[in-house]
């Protein structure tokens, strides 16, 4: 799968990466040389865009939303295992960014050991296709679009046998978007567009970039959609992580993600929040130790979010079954 390089994840301008210049100088990119217009998604399967995500029927049970983090999504797929070995089964899953391609596999029907398995298949260029002619950025994105759309076996977000909602962000204003219908490779190389290195994504007119711009982890519209319990799986730095030798542009940066994060987890029922390494990078022993690691915390973690789920269920006498399910044993 390997969903990175994202460069402007915290720490990954100052790490080795496998840059624009290395790509070219590999003649990885010369083949793609079809021209820079803008990608426009006007199909009759184009993902419609909502403003705010209706009630849901039936009602979820438990909403589990996956946020932003390049590499560090990879801590997702260890959370997603011990969350199944646990006999937590969430009803909904909500995407930004890499949280929308782990959660598109999830709602596929693909459980964590074959997603993990899926995420070390081929390279970098197996979801990327950088080109010095992609337009406003180095990568097109089609590849990507085309490995969701292949991995679902073409089937639309509402055609998923799990609920599926991807967040993306409007281009033009930096607001969220909503979409859980219509092409799901559209809509997951939307959601994973970072400004300045994956091209915007059109859909029926309207330009939209990472869902990290506007909601790195996106408790809004599980809210909306009506989940009865939240888990928010935050993939970012923790605060206070940023080095002290990181440029001001970078803590900035930094900033500015904890500031939309930080109302969003407070919305949650709870929250796991592996510490990750701050350096992030397309390299395979990056992926492994966010895999580990995001395992690892969900496991110290598990107690506690029985509880939580127990409390819960107590204050809803004959809640539906997933939250008996989720009892502590």
């Amino acid at each position: 799968m390997h969903v990175a390089p994202r460069s402007a994840e915290p720490g990954a301008s100052e790490a080795p990466r496998l840059s624009r210049r290395h790509l070219l100088a590999l003649g990885l990119a010369a083949p793609a040389l079809g021209g820079c217009a803008a990608f426009d998604y006007r199909a009759a399967d184009a993902p419609r865009a909502l403003r705010q995500m209706p009630s849901l029927e039936p009602r979820p049970d438990i909403a589990l939303v996956l946020g932003s983090g390049g590499p560090r999504g990879y801590a997702h797929i260890g959370v997603l295992r011990v969350l199944e070995e646990a006999g937590i089964v969430p009803d909904l899953v909500v995407g930004s960014s890499v949280g929308s391609v782990i959660g598109a596999f999830w709602a596929s029907g693909l459980d964590a050991a074959e997603i993990d398995a899926r995420s070390f298949e081929g390279g970098p260029l197996t979801v990327f296709d950088p080109t010095p002619f992609a337009d406003r950025g180095w990568i097109r994105g089609q590849r990507l679009q085309d490995y969701v759309n292949g991995g679902l076996r073409g089937r639309s977000l509402e055609q998923l046998p799990r609920r599926l909602i991807v967040v993306a962000t409007r281009r033009d204003d930096k607001t969220p978007r909503f979409f859980a219908s219509g092409n799901a490779g559209v809509v997951v190389r939307a959601s994973s567009a970072m400004p300045g290195i994956v091209s915007p994504v059109g859909i029926s007119g309207i330009e939209y970039e990472d869902g990290d711009e506007s909601l790195p982890v996106p408790v809004t519209p599980a809210r909306q959609a009506g989940a009865r319990f939240v888990i928010a799986v935050d993939v970012s730095a923790r605060a206070g992580a940023t080095p002290p030798d990181a440029s001001a542009a970078l803590r900035e940066r930094d900033a500015r993600r904890r500031a939309r994060i930080d109302p969003e987890v407070a919305r949650a029922d709870f929250v796991i929040h592996p510490d990750l390494e701050y350096r992030a990078g397309p390299f395979k022993s990056y992926f492994v130790s966010s895999r580990r690691r995001g395992e690892a915390h969900a496991r110290e973690r598990l107690p506690a979010l029985k509880s939580a789920l127990k409390a819960a269920l107590d204050e809803r006498l004959g809640a539906p079954t997933r939250l008996a399910a989720s009892r502590a044993s």
